[in-house]
């Protein structure tokens, strides 16, 4: 489903650009800030549809910065699920007996840090 919400942003992109309002993707991760904090807030109210209308806000908005972020050249949407798939599978699923969370992180980062060394060869 969140395919759906992509293809939609996608639109919305296009329309942003047209806009005077907006600021590039710090637009959307501001608004994501905000978002954040009202999620919280539905939290404590014990109202469900509420929350998860407030859920779906942070899921547009992180839709709008993966769409503008791919736009302006700085990422590919593709690759930051793999990466995302990726990270959270070694962490959890994938983890060997032994291995902690923060060993894995560790271990991550400095894979990570390879990769971005490797770009200056």
């Amino acid at each position: 489903m969140f395919e759906k919400i992509q293809d939609i942003a996608v639109v919305k992109a296009q329309k942003d650009l047209e806009g005077e309002w907006f600021e590039g993707a710090d637009t959307y991760l501001n608004a994501l800030v905000e978002e954040v904090f009202e999620v919280k807030e539905e939290i404590k109210s014990a109202r469900q549809c509420f929350l998860e209308d407030e859920l779906g806000d942070l899921l547009w908005d992180i839709a709008c910065v993966l769409e503008h972020l791919e736009l302006s050249g700085q990422i590919n949407k593709d690759e930051v699920f793999r990466r995302a798939i990726k990270k959270y599978s070694e962490r959890v699923t994938e983890r060997i007996e032994g291995e902690t969370w923060a060993s894995v992180k560790e271990k991550q980062k400095i894979e990570l840090e390879r990769e971005h060394l490797k770009g200056f060869e």
